[in-house]
């Protein structure tokens, strides 16, 4: 076991990480890989790969650099994560401009770019590096009203929802406008502010109901349930049939009609073969991380901290939510992933890079918890004292 009177990196990390979060983050990574097991081998002989476990072993490989990011990460300093999200920031925009030219297209929608095997999703490393930034410019501005850092946050989020929407990726667009929306109204910003945003993120949503038909036929199909509602009714009928103990690993059957069981419903997945006693395990989870991030952030006095992790916690929350309001027709279907749980390399690493930031900005100061070390002193003279007194 760690001593707090020694003092090393690793010991200062140990005592001063909260680890509970880091054991909630890792629960969840355990269970994505436990449902991976479930839900992937139905996917492999519609996508002609022979082997059933194609999807299980690259979850797995991901796993590893994804609890090396989460764990690396949390070693950061303040400094250190205001740079990093910076050069990430930067990296992911130049990343999301040459999309049109040279990414890879898949289903409509060209979000990938081709890295040897992989394929990398330039707007998961987009949001925690967004959200760090977005919490940056709103705390200098309380500091340095002279400089218009307020501006420079809003037209940072116009210019990360003009790249996105033009993927097109409308859900990663709602998702980052969410989490820009309430760090923006815990900023403080004046109400009218907040009316005039809010009045043209309305427009701007009639407007792509009106313009973009692929907007308008998810609306509509969700509003009169009409039209090609498979998936979604699917994964409906798998959480029914679940009940509350499930069918049992790998029992269910409505996972081999559902074409993205391993990705966006890997969550009906789960209640079918798990039951809803898992699934609300897992919604728990979510909701501690959620709880417990928001509850450092009321009890942290620096601003920027403040901010950046709740709006940390919040994209995690938000992002987690919607996949499982898809899942039970509570919204209208988004290709969003469930947090450490769906398949995905980009995300799953990119979700761990932010759980890793939100454990850096929650660390505690090293020197309060480190017992002072002790010198013993020859016999014949006093009781050891702490060194230096």
């Amino acid at each position: 076991m760690m001593s707090r009177a020694r003092k090393s990196p690793v010991s200062d990390w140990w005592w001063t990480v909260d680890k509970l979060l880091l054991a909630a983050a890792l629960m969840l990574l355990a269970c994505g890989f436990v449902l991976s097991l479930s839900a992937s081998p139905s996917v492999t002989p519609r996508l002609r790969i022979d082997d059933s476990f194609h999807f299980v072993k690259r979850h797995a490989f991901f796993i590893m650099p994804a609890i090396i990011v989460l764990i690396g990460t949390s070693f950061m300093n303040l400094k250190q994560v205001r740079r990093i999200s910076f050069l990430l920031l930067a990296g992911t925009l130049l990343a999301l401009i040459a999309l049109p030219f040279i990414g890879y297209s898949a289903k409509g929608a060209t979000r990938w770019l081709a890295i040897g095997p992989f394929l990398l999703q330039p707007s998961e490393f987009l949001k925690p590096a967004f959200v760090v930034i977005t919490a940056w410019l709103f705390a200098e501005s309380a500091k340095r009203p002279d400089i218009p850092c307020n501006l420079f946050a809003i037209g940072l989020f116009g210019l990360c929802a003009a790249l996105l929407v033009t993927q097109p990726d409308f859900g990663q667009t709602v998702l980052l406008a969410l989490v820009w929306g309430s760090m923006f109204f815990m900023a403080g910003m004046p109400w009218v502010w907040i009316a005039v945003l809010g009045g043209l993120g309305g427009v701007g949503s009639g407007a792509a109901y009106l313009t973009i038909s692929h907007v308008s036929e998810r609306i509509d199909r969700f509003v009169t349930g009409t039209g090609d509602n498979f998936q979604v009714d699917r994964g409906l009928e798998a959480i029914t049939n679940g009940g509350w103990l499930g069918r049992g690993p790998g029992e269910g059957q409505v996972k081999f009609g559902l074409p993205d069981s391993h990705t966006d419903f890997i969550f009906s997945v789960a209640a079918e073969e798990f039951g809803i006693a898992l699934v609300m395990v897992l919604v728990a989870s979510f909701a501690f991380v959620v709880i417990r991030g928001l509850s450092h952030g009321l009890k942290e006095h620096d601003r920027f901290v403040q901010l950046a992790v709740s709006g940390l916690v919040l994209q995690f929350g938000f992002q987690a939510m919607i996949n499982m309001c898809v899942n039970l027709r509570l919204m209208p279907a988004k290709g969003m992933t469930l947090p450490f749980i769906s398949y995905g390399g980009s995300s799953l690493i990119a979700v761990a890079l932010g759980m890793g930031l939100v454990l850096a900005l929650t660390r505690k100061r090293a020197d309060s918890y480190r017992r002072p070390e002790v010198r013993i002193r020859p016999m014949g003279h006093s009781a050891a004292v702490p060194v230096g007194a």
